[in-house]
């Protein structure tokens, strides 16, 4: 008898592994493929919508607004795993009246865009985006990466690989499995984890400026990955853990205003070698 169950047991135990093996990428990204559309967005007269290829093949839609600012320097946009572009209009209105350019990366997938996302899609994504900026002439002590929550990830990897102004992380997570194991402590193992977005053990790699910024009451992405990330992280950096704010409001507690403070206090010229 107990035999039997034991092996129902781990027989049950299995099956999930397995469905939360194959489901992972449901639960990771979650896009919505509806066509983003500018006008909806109230974003008409200050973007426009540009077509870029990337190197496997798909064009993907991203919304831009050139710089009008004397420093000329570019907010490049990196949204988190839900829904599209379309629903970052708030987030970058403050940027774009302050003069910054602005370039609101559409992924596979998402917003109408073609291709599924997964880890790798989505740094193919910025580095086809980051590629039609230096088209544009925009110069890597112009450029800002700013990613929001899963995007801080693709943000991240981006400053390992190309020179930049700064980085800005929103709610950031220190991993998929550390994020995993939060929520499925008893599911969760790194060989299972096909999208690892392992920041924690990139941001050491990172040279330039940092700005993270996480809300204590933040039950999507612990408060305690983004305290794990910044402690791992090079100087110079600066972090602000607001008490109040959650995962989703951090715009409501002042983050714009710190992102555009902590631009201006940078020197020109900043940007990494």
């Amino acid at each position: 008898m107990w035999t039997t169950l034991l092996l129902v047991v781990i027989g049950a135990y299995l099956a999930l592994l397995l469905l939360l093996f194959l489901k992972q990428r449901g639960i990771v990204f979650r896009p919505d493929p509806t066509l983003a559309d500018l006008a909806a967005a109230g974003l008409a007269e200050q973007m426009h919508e540009v077509a870029i290829p990337t190197t496997d093949g798909l064009t993907l839609l991203s919304w831009w607004a050139p710089p009008v600012r004397p420093d000329r320097r570019v907010i490049v946009y990196l949204h988190g795993n839900a829904g599209h572009r379309g629903g970052r209009a708030d987030r970058i209105r403050d940027y774009l009246a302050a003069g910054y350019g602005v370039l609101l990366v559409g992924y596979r997938g998402y917003g109408g865009n073609p291709g599924r996302p997964s880890e790798a899609g989505l740094y193919e994504d910025a580095r086809a985006n980051l590629a039609f900026l230096a088209g544009e002439k925009v110069r890597p002590e112009q450029t800002v990466l700013l990613g929001e929550s899963l995007g801080t990830a693709v943000a991240i990897q981006m400053a390992t690989e190309v020179p930049i102004l700064a980085l800005i992380l929103e709610a950031p997570l220190a991993s998929i499995l550390h994020s995993a194991r939060a929520r499925y402590p008893l599911f969760a193992f790194d060989f299972l984890v096909r999208d690892k977005f392992n920041s924690l053990r990139k941001i050491g790699k990172v040279k330039v400026p940092l700005l993270l910024i996480h809300g204590e009451k933040d039950r999507t992405t612990a408060v305690r990955f983004g305290r794990m990330l910044y402690d791992a992280a090079n100087e110079p950096k600066r972090a602000h853990f607001i008490a109040e704010a959650g995962h989703t409001d951090l715009m409501e507690h002042g983050f714009a205003k710190s992102v555009t403070d902590f631009l201006d206090e940078l020197r020109p010229g900043e940007a990494a070698a």
